[in-house]
């Protein structure tokens, strides 16, 4: 899914029917903000909204998705095409957090025996702070991929509003977290919340 062309399809048929990005927003109980976000390409609109804001723009959500007008020869092969880059999109979500999950659990499998013989082993100072530092590098090294992969595995949906948002990687990293929830603010409402996990955006 293009979101660039779904953006500028938004924005185009949100100015055939005359209306500014605040009266769009308004209609929708949204900020002027989320709209801007849509028509640069930044994100799209969150599933539930995706019926009322057809509705109002007088199109379809395959026409939406595909971020064109369709005649009914397309419809169906863009139909079709939709649901299998949502299905990729999905899957490929999935397979990055499954990797970030071995990258984490792998780099303190590796590091922690580092530790160890560096902890318990009778050896010279300079070598057991070698060991240490060693330790340390792949613990903030595989943690650091693992954080990465998990922050671009699908994206985050507030439970206030229901948009989807990715995080920035300090949000991300500083947000208390459970294992598929996140404390984050929610760039459209504003508020702070535990959001959850989604694998599409």
């Amino acid at each position: 899914m293009d979101q660039i062309k779904t953006g500028k399809f938004i924005q185009e048929m949100r100015k055939s029917k005359n209306l500014t990005q605040r009266q769009l927003a308004e209609k929708l109980g949204l900020s002027d903000k989320t709209i801007s976000k849509w028509e640069t390409g930044c994100g799209l609109p969150e599933v539930g909204i995706m019926p009322e804001l057809c509705s109002i723009l007088g199109i379809s959500v395959n026409e939406l998705l595909a971020g064109q007008k369709l005649d009914e020869k397309q419809y169906f092969s863009k139909a079709e095409e939709t649901i299998i880059n949502l299905i990729k999109e999905k899957n490929e979500a999935k397979k990055k957090l499954i990797l970030s999950i071995l990258v984490g659990t792998l780099s303190i499998i590796a590091g922690t025996p580092i530790l160890l013989v560096a902890g318990l082993l009778e050896m010279q100072t300079w070598l057991r702070i070698v060991l240490i530092v060693l330790a340390i590098i792949i613990y903030v090294i595989g943690i650091g991929v693992a954080c990465v992969l998990d922050r671009e595995a699908g994206v985050f949906e507030c439970p206030q509003c229901g948009q989807r948002f990715v995080p920035t990687m300090k949000e991300y990293v500083m947000g208390p977290h459970t294992i598929l929830k996140r404390k984050l603010r929610c760039p459209n409402c504003g508020k702070k919340s535990y959001c959850r996990k989604r694998f599409t955006k």
